[in-house]
């Protein structure tokens, strides 16, 4: 017998006829004597509706009322969660954030969790009745609603699962697992059926949507295997179809690059004739940071005379309007030319194998030149290396590495 924390998102439970389907897994985990703990979704599209409601009032609405609106969609599903399961004779009742509670900061709708209490959960479980908690919200030490933040139900529950110790934390979502890139870029794209959190981890951050990077920073934190799988598919995550998110193994090092990942919501700045003066970088990289703006790729040239240089990061293009205007505040800035360009892509190759085999930088770099693509920027880690280039040949580009590392071939 296992403790499982089983999360259905959006599209897995988008009306009352997929909420049923989902029960009828939870069924059969509880069939096999597992103590079952459902995290859930709301139904896809409600949450965005919600959001809608709040900006046709003001889109200059208390972010206290705008969490205790969105956080509805949650309660919804959980309560009809609860019954679905109640028709088919299993114990349930739904729980809210507050009800266990979840207890968060007060950062309202991106809130972080400080806390689970699971004790009224636990005797819940253990008299063998299925907890279903409503994913996405919390509370704080005054008492309001907090969400938190887009995906939040992954965060919910990863959380849950390492407060309640469980043995494996479930993700149902509208794809089978983790593959080694976008199948509908790369119809030769491999499922992969484990992968470590540090990879997982890199994935998500750049551009792999499958899970929530909160969500893969605590499952690594607290060491909770989490799996990946189809709530469309007739297995049931005992039958361990997905793809597992687990610590490293020695195993894991023979297989040099896991995953090609890419986004394509970057912007690349570019300042030319930047005095090269101690400070200088500090001057610029400070007042970003205080205007919460994501700084990412960064890359300083020397002039021939060494007494400017050329400093070029990517930041999100949705911040790009504001770098520019902080860029332009900055005295230490005054003349110095501002380029921005919008249209490229970080493409990423991650892989914990890099840390053991050498050459995976220089396959990566002879495929996207074979290719005909402009390498513009570079950045690594020990397990990354990111490059970016013009945004019109991403689909090419990945298509090129994909084959370039062999990843269609079974690990």
């Amino acid at each position: 017998m296992a403790r499982i924390v089983v999360k259905f998102g959006g599209t897995s439970v988008a009306d009352p006829a997929k909420i049923e389907k989902a029960a009828d897994k939870v069924v059969r985990e509880v069939a096999l004597g597992h103590e079952v703990a459902v995290a859930i979704s709301a139904m896809s599209g409600v949450t965005n509706q919600l959001v809608e409601y709040c900006n046709s009032i003001t889109t200059d609405h208390d972010v206290r009322e705008y969490d205790t609106v969105v956080s509805s969609g949650e309660q919804v599903t959980a309560g009809l969660m609860a019954i679905a399961l109640q028709k088919r004779g299993i114990s349930a009742r739904s729980w809210m954030g507050w009800q266990v509670p979840i207890l968060s900061d007060e950062v309202h709708s991106k809130a972080r969790i400080q806390g689970i209490n699971t004790d009224a959960m636990e005797k819940s479980l253990k008299s063998k009745q299925v907890a279903v908690l409503a994913g996405f919200q919390a509370v704080t030490a005054e008492n309001r609603i907090t969400t938190l933040g887009r995906g939040g139900g992954d965060t919910t529950a990863v959380a849950l699962a390492a407060a309640l110790k469980a043995d494996r934390c479930d993700i149902y979502t509208d794809v089978d697992g983790i593959y080694t890139t976008d199948p509908r870029i790369v119809p030769e794209a491999r499922k992969i059926s484990r992968i470590s959190y540090e990879e997982m981890l890199e994935l998500a951050s750049l551009g792999a949507k499958v899970l929530q990077v909160r969500s893969v920073e605590m499952a690594y934190k607290y060491n909770v295997p989490v799996q990946v799988l189809s709530s469309f598919a007739p297995e049931i995550g005992s039958d361990l179809p997905g793809t597992l998110v687990t610590k490293e193994e020695a195993s894991m090092e023979h297989v040099v690059v896991t995953g090609i990942a890419f986004t394509k919501d970057e912007a690349k700045v570019t300042l030319i004739g930047v005095p090269d003066t101690p400070g200088v970088a500090a001057k610029l990289f400070g007042p970003l940071a205080e205007a919460n703006i994501n700084v990412d790729m960064i890359v300083q040239n020397i002039s021939a005379d060494g007494s400017t240089t050329d400093m070029t990061f990517t930041v999100p293009v949705n911040e790009l309007k504001k770098t520019e205007d902080v860029v332009k505040k900055e005295a230490a800035f005054k003349g110095v030319e501002l380029r921005t360009d919008s249209e490229v892509t970080k493409l990423s190759v991650v892989g914990i194998g890099m840390r053991t085999h050498a050459g995976v930088a220089q396959t990566m770099f002879a495929a996207l030149a074979k290719a005909g693509i402009n390498i513009q920027v570079i950045s690594t880690s020990e397990i990354k290396i990111s490059v970016l280039i013009d945004k019109k040949y991403m689909e090419l580009a990945v298509r090129a590495l994909h084959d370039a590392y062999g990843l269609e071939k079974a690990a």
